[in-house]
């Protein structure tokens, strides 16, 4: 147990010993490890979120909309934008970040006897999402380049019949897309798995996390292109990556009116602030410059993973994941990821060790940030290799 909880404490015998989720959060020059936007909102921005938020004020008194009906319109209308996809009110939900939006997926279709598969490696906070809900939590290896092991899922769903198929594209911490063929392969085996602790005739629900998705390569699907075609499909989304938005916690997801009303049984009482509620339709009224830099933000991710497939360790050069996201892996081989980490953060560089053995990732920054990225890995890969 944590030094920091007394004994004494009756805490939940499985949460002994846990640690809280979290990356590190340091005052450093450069900070390139939570994958946040690097832009801050413009001035247009701040003033049209300042006057909204100063309107609701009054306000304050009296409880919010609970259920978010003019923030769901705006979700749908951003949704037809940028990906054509026309939602009805009631096929979204919103939340306190698509990690709110997880854990009631998983408050919904977990629980006690219930199993949820991913594919690994993938985001560390979904075994969190299933310890906190008391489900059990499975996982198949991707193959070596991070693709989808399809066949390994499809014979691991028939085997362990889970509640819930959690697949993220593009996936943390790889930044590997998830082709649609492959989707609908999952898809459509769902419709013919059982799930293990429910009655006959209830499959599991396949949740499909496009968190980073606005930083895929133009042309590239998203899940909700099938949303009408299967209603056991989830497509959860943020506003903190692509769309600059971190700071205001507001996630959500497009799914079947069936799973919306599931989840609108778990969440609790009024849990969007008013605040929030006004924070996120005021920028939605600036989504051209909420968006502005997601096209160089792409470019910053290509041109950086050309310069890291350049370097070397012991000779040979370094691994680089293909990415659609605003992130890299890379490395490969790194066998002490954790002493390039500190020697990085020495010199006021900070990004994460994250992953499988050997691998690091950095998240894409301003260009003067990842200029001084080249050139402190650079630095230091050097002076390691001299040791």
């Amino acid at each position: 147990m944590s030094e920091l909880i007394p004994s004494s404490l009756p805490l939940r015998n499985d949460l002994v010993g846990e640690e809280p989720y979290g990356a590190p959060q340091l005052d450093v020059p450069v900070c390139l490890n939570v994958n946040e936007n690097p832009y801050e909102p413009t001035l247009s921005v701040v003033d049209e979120i300042t006057r909204d938020v100063r309107s609701i004020v009054p306000t304050l008194n009296r409880y919010p909309d609970r259920e978010h009906i003019a923030l769901r319109e705006a979700f749908c209308k951003y949704l037809e934008r940028e990906s054509g996809v026309t939602l009805e009110v009631e096929q979204v939900w919103g939340a306190n970040g698509s990690n709110e939006i997880m854990l009631q997926l998983f408050q919904a279709f977990g629980g006690p006897g219930r199993k949820a598969l991913g594919a690994a490696p993938t985001y560390s906070m979904y075994p969190e999402y299933a310890r906190d809900t008391f489900t059990g939590w499975a996982t198949v290896q991707r193959n070596s380049d991070f693709s989808l092991d399809l066949e390994g899922l499809l014979t691991a769903m028939e085997r362990e019949r889970p509640s819930i198929v959690l697949l993220t594209s593009p996936n943390n911490p790889t930044g590997t897309i998830l082709p649609m063929d492959q989707l609908e392969k999952v898809l459509q085996a769902s419709q013919h798995i059982g799930v293990e602790g429910a009655g006959p005739h209830v499959h599991p629900v396949v949740v499909v996390d496009e968190a980073y998705i606005e930083f895929r390569n133009l042309g590239t699907p998203t899940a909700l292109d099938l949303l009408g075609s299967y209603s056991n499909l989830a497509v959860s989304r943020t506003m903190s990556k692509a769309f600059a938005f971190a700071g205001a916690r507001v996630g959500y997801v497009a799914a079947d009116r069936g799973i919306i009303d599931c989840l609108r049984i778990v969440r609790m009482p009024y849990h969007l602030s008013a605040i929030t509620q006004a924070t996120a339709l005021a920028a939605f009224k600036h989504t051209d410059e909420q968006l502005g830099q997601v096209n160089h933000l792409r470019e910053v991710r290509e041109e950086t993973a050309e310069w890291l497939r350049l370097q070397t360790w012991h000779g040979k050069p370094l691994q680089v994941a293909a990415s659609q996201s605003n992130f890299l892996l890379f490395g490969g081989s790194f066998e002490d990821r954790d002493r390039i980490f500190e020697e990085l953060l020495k010199r006021g560089v900070l990004i994460r060790v994250v992953g499988p053995e050997g691998w690091m990732r950095v998240c894409m920054g301003k260009d003067e940030e990842m200029a001084r990225f080249r050139k402190t890995l650079a630095e230091v890969l050097a002076k390691l290799e001299e040791e």
